[in-house]
């Protein structure tokens, strides 16, 4: 009797776990923003990357994936990440929405596109590296980056090795001739961080400074010449 009941059980278990997957999924979406289609947001440019992945000396840069959802809701959980940043605390609930939306930030194609990559070590997400498309003309073309690496895996070298391959692909393959970084004026180690990538300080309040690598500059460096 145990036999025969036993794989009907776990069919039950099954079925209900789809049953919650797809109400949570359903609830994600209709709370997501409704973006814009991509032909009202002008022309696609015709370097433009979707859904890369990058490969670096120790880690790997790819889309989110929703199975990242516990690595996600512990790094945005950590205090010492949220320090420096815009985000408000989220419940787990609230984090899988954030990382659903993520999720959907995968190309770099028109002017405002956001692209956010995992920063992989081992396979397991430690970190985020993102970039925003500000401004696509060719001879002004910009981005903004940002980069966030889990608290017990700083003083590594990952967020530097992330922003570097984020740079590479926006520098190499999209041809940017500026790249601006935003920083909390107190965030002193993405400020040195930024330094040892090339930026410079353009700008600066009580509450942030801005910081921008060009092209010539990415270029002149000597770990970074062809």
């Amino acid at each position: 009797m145990t036999e025969q009941s036993t794989p009907s059980v776990t069919a039950q278990h099954r079925s209900s776990l789809r049953d919650r997957v797809r109400e949570a999924l359903a609830w994600l979406s209709k709370r997501s923003p409704v973006r814009r289609p991509g032909w009202m947001r002008g022309p696609a440019v015709p370097d433009g990357v979707r859904s890369p992945t990058l490969v670096t000396e120790r880690l790997v840069l790819r889309p989110h994936r929703l199975r990242d959802a516990a690595a996600w809701y512990a790094l945005q959980s950590d205090p010492e990440v949220l320090r420096y940043l815009a985000w408000p605390p989220r419940s787990r609930l609230r984090s899988f929405k954030h990382l659903f939306d993520r999720t959907h930030h995968v190309s770099l194609l028109r002017k405002d596109d956001f692209l956010a990559l995992a920063v992989v070590l081992d396979g397991k997400l430690i970190g985020d590296v993102s970039v925003h498309f500000r401004k696509i003309e060719s001879p002004d073309r910009q981005f903004e980056i940002g980069w966030i690496i889990a608290t017990d895996q700083q003083g590594h070298g990952y967020a530097r090795e992330s922003a570097e391959g984020m740079l590479g692909l926006v520098f190499d393959r999209m041809h940017a001739q500026q790249v601006i970084a935003k920083i909390w004026s107190q965030n002193e180690a993405s400020r040195v961080l930024a330094t040892r990538l090339g930026f410079v300080e353009i700008s600066i309040t009580d509450d942030s400074r801005v910081m921008a690598l060009d092209r010539d500059a990415y270029r002149a460096a000597p770990h970074r010449r062809r």
